[in-house]
């Protein structure tokens, strides 16, 4: 990548932090949506020089294309005037406010195999909540558009008794479920998340111009496209793995064989968060899609808010009548596969831990990050161990 002036030079994380807000901007109006190779640029050289890049045509290959067409445009100043106008910001990663735990799990998959993989430059957003305080517990409810009174019902109930307990309930503000699980949310108070597919000052669908206000009065809404872009159809499979990385889990209360929210739960599954899913009628199609998933494994059958909670909650060590249980006895789905998958004295490679447990290796990328943060285990240049048994020799 020699056609970049410094490729490889250490960045300075201390540039003026206007510059730094701007190059974010203009990158993030150059591409629209995820963009591996300008990611990786920016992890490079840093946002300032891989925007000056851009302007100057300086690039690799791989950017040349991506870039071509909005290079020029550098409303950068213009946009984030707009955004302010509506009572809105603009979160980088340079920003407290930015979720950086939630999107490690990103920055582990394989943007090669889903080029909407990367995680987003920026988001912009509405509201007042802390994205980062919001996501902190979180579970995001989505479904089919075409629902029926019992998967509304069901949703609503489970979304609103998980909003009354403190948890975010985090969906995309689109008809059916998604809609059902904002409402219950607001009704009792609690906190919720509308990620869009377009511009947070395009509601969308229009019809929910007034849910989305809703939101943005108490909640937040937020989305990596820039103000007055439309959405269009590949914009809602990027935003997905958003309203994925946001929450604990994900939760699928009706869907169709061919469901938008199916590759919800793909995103989740490749992030190593637990998929849960509603059952219906048996003969429901509008149920059908939930049905295979907990057939074939894909997601975990529940049925109420205390099932969600035990399969998205917070990893727990509990202690019983004075005895200690045994660390990772509390895990569940892919932590607890691949926590068993860590031998008792050594070190593993993930490509190994991967072998191991018959998970595929961006999960156990994904996954590995989360036992770290509950301490359970580490990381050196051998590979992973489990902690406790570190801490015991």
């Amino acid at each position: 990548m020699s056609e970049v002036r410094a490729v490889g030079a250490a960045v300075d994380p201390d540039g003026d932090p206007d510059e730094r807000r701007l190059a974010w901007v203009y990158l993030s109006r150059v591409v629209q949506g995820p963009c591996a190779p300008l990611s990786a640029l920016i992890a490079s050289v840093g946002v300032c020089e891989a925007a000056r890049a851009v302007r100057e045509r300086e690039l690799p290959t791989a950017l040349r294309g991506p870039t071509a067409a909005r290079r020029e445009m550098d409303s950068a100043a213009a946009d984030v005037d707009a955004i302010e106008r509506l009572g809105g910001r603009v979160i980088t990663p340079d920003d407290d406010e930015w979720p950086s735990w939630r999107m490690l799990g990103l920055d582990q998959l394989d943007t090669e195999r889903d080029r909407e993989a990367a995680v987003p430059l920026v988001l912009w957003a509405r509201g007042p909540l802390s994205l980062h305080t919001a996501s902190e517990r979180a579970v995001a409810v989505v479904g089919s558009r075409c629902s029926s009174g019992y998967g509304l019902q069901v949703a609503s109930e489970i979304a609103c008794d998980l909003a009354g307990r403190g948890w975010t309930i985090v969906s995309g503000a689109a008809f059916g479920i998604d809609a059902a699980a904002h409402r219950a949310a607001l009704a009792v108070g609690g906190a919720t998340v509308a990620v869009l597919a377009c511009g947070v000052d395009r509601p969308y669908p229009a019809q929910h111009d007034r849910l989305l206000a809703a939101i943005a009065d108490s909640g937040l809404v937020v989305s990596e496209y820039p103000p007055g872009i439309s959405a269009q159809k590949h914009q809602f499979l990027a935003r997905n793995r958003l309203i994925a990385t946001l929450g604990d889990g994900v939760l699928v209360v009706e869907a169709g064989l061919r469901s938008g929210a199916r590759n919800t739960v793909k995103w989740a599954r490749r992030l190593g968060r637990p998929a849960m899913a509603v059952p219906g009628p048996v003969g429901s199609a509008s149920s059908a899609g939930c049905h295979r998933m907990i057939r074939d494994g894909e997601a975990v059958l529940v049925t109420r808010a205390d099932d969600v909670v035990d399969e998205a909650g917070p990893l727990r060590l509990p202690v019983t009548d004075g005895n200690p249980a045994e660390p990772g006895a509390d895990l569940r789905g892919a932590e607890a596969e691949i926590y068993a998958a860590l031998p008792v004295i050594g070190s593993r490679l993930p490509r190994e831990l991967s072998q191991q447990s018959g998970l595929d290796l961006a999960t156990v990328r994904a996954v590995l990050p989360s036992l770290e943060l509950a301490q359970l285990v580490g990381c050196d240049s051998d590979g992973w161990f489990r902690t406790s048994r570190r801490q015991a020799s």
